[in-house]
C-alpha cells in the first residue's frame, strides 16, 4: 500500500493530540497531587488488535507494558459498546499494581450508503435485547493508566518492601468496571473498600473515565470526517513508518553482540547485588535482546514483570533513533527480546514487583545503553541516576481527620554524553513526572519541606560532566509510615569513555538534630518532627577530563 506522506504527518499528528487532549483531561479533573500536580499517567490509542497507534508524551515505563494489557483484556472480555475494563494485575500486562489501567473500545456503526459513526453513549441496555440489533464492528480502543497513591496493602502507598505480590495492594485482572454505559458499583465499592484514601481514589478513577470518554468522542470525530477505511489505513501506515524506522537505525549499527552487566543494590531484604545482564547481537535491521544471564527472581520487590522489560526496551531503542517518529507497536517489530520467566526480568507470580517497575526498569535501562555504547559510541550517554527515589508516607492527619497517602519520585543527574553534559535534577530515562511544588505538598500533606535544592558536584567529571541530582528534606508534623525504594546508594551511575562515575544517592534521618543513615529500601514508624532527607545520585560523565575541558 502506499500513503500519502503529507497525510501519514497529519495523521501521527492527530492520533497524537487526541492521547495528549485524553491526558488534560484526567489532569484536571483528577483528584490527587500525584496525578494532577505530579502527571503520573499516561494515555494512548490502539487499534482493535491491541496494537498501540499513538501515546502522548507521558510515561515512558508505560510504553511497552500498555499494549500488553489492552491485549490481555482483548483475550479475557468480550467487549460491548459502553464497556469499560479495569486491570492493574502486573501478570497480564500491568507494570505494578499502583498503576491502575482503564481500557474503553470504540465501536462504530456497519457502514451503510450514508454511514456515520455511532459513539458507544447512543447504545442504551435496552437496545441489546432488541432482535433488530444494528452491527456495531469494534474499530479500536482508547486507554489511561494512572499512578493511585494507594490501593491497599501491607503499607501506606502500595509499595512496601514485600517478599510477595499479595502484600501489595488489591489485585485487579481485566474485568468490566462500565458494562453498557452502566457503572458496575459493586467492582467500584470492592476496590473502594481496600484502600486507605477512598474518595481520592474514586477521585482519580472518574477522571481516567472522563479522560477516556474523551479519546472516543475525538476519535470518533476523526472516524466521521475520513471514513474508517481511511483511518485504518493510516493507523497502518503509521505502525509500518516506525517499524520502517526503527530497521533503519539497527541497519546503520554495525553487525555485531554487544554485552554489558550492571547491579541492582539490593532487594531490601537480601543485602546482596542483583545481577541484570544483557547481550544484543544485530544483524542487518534486526535486534535480538537477550536478558537469559541475568539473576533469579528474588525475595524483595525489585522483580520485572515481562512488560516492564519490554516497556524498557522499546524505550531505549526508541530514543536511539532521535527522531519524531510515533511511538507505537511498530518500534517492536524487528526486536527479539529473551527474558526467561522466574528471572528478576520476567518474574513469575506471587514473586512481590512494586519496585520493578520504578527500580528495575532503570536498570535494565542502563545496561541496554550500556550494550549499544558499543555499537554506537557517540550517541548513547554515560548513566543517568539510574533510580526513581521513591518516597511513600501515610498516616492519619488530625487536622483535616483524615487518611492520607503521600507517593513521590525525584529528580537527580542525567549521564553526560559526547553532545554535551547531562542535565541537572530531572527525572531521567523511565519516568517523566513532575515534581510535586512545595506549596502544593504542604497545602495537601501534613509535611513542612526544610530543604530543596540541587545537589552540586555530584555528577561525574568528564570532558562533559554528569547531570547533579536533588537534595529534598521533609518534616513530618505527625506519626507516619514511612517507605524508602531507592537504589544507586552503594553501586553508582557508571561513566562513558573514560569519564567518572556521579556519585551515589543517600538516605538520612534527621532526629533531634541527629544525623543516622537509612537504608535505599526500608520501612519504618516516623515521629512528630522527624525529617526525611533524600539525596539523588548524579548523573555519570563522559570522556577523559582534561585541563579546562570539563563543561
Amino acid at each position: 500500500m502506499s500513503y500519502d506522506p503529507i497525510q501519514l504527518e497529519l495523521f501521527k499528528n492527530r492520533f497524537a493530540s487526541i492521547a495528549e487532549e485524553m491526558g488534560v483531561v484526567l489532569r484536571r479533573t483528577s483528584y490527587s497531587p500525584n496525578i494532577k500536580e505530579r502527571l503520573d499517567f499516561s494515555c494512548a490509542i490502539f487499534n482493535a488488535q491491541g496494537e498501540m497507534i499513538a501515546q502522548a508524551a507521558h510515561i515512558p515505563v508505560h510504553l511497552g507494558a500498555m499494549p500488553v494489557s489492552v491485549k490481555s483484556a482483548i483475550e479475557r472480555l468480550t467487549f460491548e459498546p459502553g464497556d469499560v475494563a479495569i486491570l492493574n494485575d502486573p501478570f497480564a500486562g500491568g507494570s505494578h499494581l499502583p498503576d491502575i489501567t482503564l481500557i474503553t473500545p470504540v465501536f462504530i456503526k456497519a457502514e451503510t450508503d450514508d454511514w456515520q459513526a455511532e459513539a458507544p453513549k447512543e447504545v442504551t441496555p435496552a437496545t441489546f435485547q432488541s432482535s433488530h440489533l444494528p452491527t456495531f464492528p469494534l474499530f479500536g480502543f482508547v486507554a489511561s493508566r494512572a499512578h493511585h497513591a494507594d490501593v491497599g496493602g501491607m503499607a501506606p502507598g502500595s509499595m512496601p518492601l514485600s517478599t510477595e505480590i499479595f502484600q501489595e495492594g488489591l489485585i485487579i485482572p481485566p474485568l468490566k468496571l462500565v458494562e453498557r454505559g452502566q457503572l458496575n458499583d459493586g467492582v467500584m465499592q470492592l476496590l473502594l473498600a481496600n484502600v486507605r484514601t477512598a474518595e481520592e481514589r474514586a477521585g482519580d478513577l472518574r477522571a481516567q473515565l472522563a479522560a477516556n470518554t474523551k479519546g472516543v468522542e475525538r476519535l470518533l470525530e476523526v472516524i466521521n470526517r475520513y471514513g474508517p477505511a481511511e483511518v485504518s489505513l493510516y493507523m497502518a501506515g503509521l505502525l509500518q513508518y516506525a517499524e520502517r524506522m526503527t530497521r533503519a537505525l539497527l541497519a546503520g549499527l554495525p553487525d555485531g553482540v554487544y554485552e554489558f552487566i550492571d547491579y541492582l543494590d539490593d532487594d531490601g531484604i537480601d543485602p546482596d547485588p542483583i545481577k541484570i545482564a544483557v547481550k544484543i547481537t544485530i544483524q542487518g535491521d534486526e535486534a535480538q535482546v537477550d536478558f537469559s544471564n541475568s539473576a533469579l527472581q528474588v525475595k524483595g520487590s525489585v522483580n520485572s514483570v515481562y512488560a516492564v522489560t519490554l516497556s524498557a526496551t522499546l524505550y531505549v531503542f526508541r530514543a536511539l533513533i532521535g527522531l519524531d517518529i510515533p511511538a507505537n507497536s511498530g518500534c517492536l517489530a524487528p526486536l527479539s527480546l529473551i527474558a526467561p520467566e522466574g528471572t528478576v526480568v520476567n518474574a513469575r507470580p506471587p514473586a512481590a514487583v512494586a519496585g520493578g517497575n520504578v527500580e528495575t526498569s532503570q536498570r535494565i535501562t542502563d545496561v541496554l545503553l550500556g550494550a549499544l555504547a558499543q555499537a554506537a559510541p557517540s550517541r548513547v550517554p554515560a548513566a543517568s541516576q539510574g533510580t526513581m527515589n521513591n518516597v511513600l508516607i501515610g498516616g492519619w492527619d488530625p487536622e483535616e481527620q483524615r487518611a492520607y497517602t503521600y507517593y513521590e519520585t525525584i529528580g537527580g543527574g542525567m549521564g553526560a554524553g559526547a553532545s554535551g553534559p547531562g542535565a541537572d535534577a530531572i527525572q531521567c530515562h523511565m519516568t517523566n513526572t513532575l515534581n510535586t511544588p512545595v506549596e502544593a505538598l504542604e497545602y495537601a500533606y501534613p509535611f513542612r519541606v526544610k530543604r530543596y535544592e540541587i545537589r552540586r558536584g555530584s555528577g561525574g567529571e568528564g570532558q562533559t560532566s554528569g547531570g547533579d541530582g536533588l537534595c529534598r528534606e521533609i518534616e513530618l508534623l505527625y506519626e507516619a509510615q514511612v517507605t524508602l525504594l531507592s537504589d544507586r546508594r552503594r553501586l553508582a551511575p557508571y561513566g562513558l569513555a573514560g569519564g567518572q562515575s556521579g556519585q551515589p544517592g543517600r538516605n538520612t534521618l534527621i532526629r533531634h538534630g541527629q544525623r543516622v543513615a537509612l537504608p535505599a529500601k526500608t520501612t519504618q514508624i516516623l515521629q512528630p518532627n522527624d525529617i526525611i532527607c533524600i539525596e539523588t545520585p548524579g548523573g555519570g560523565g563522559y570522556g577523559k577530563k582534561t585541563a579546562g575541558n570539563n563543561v
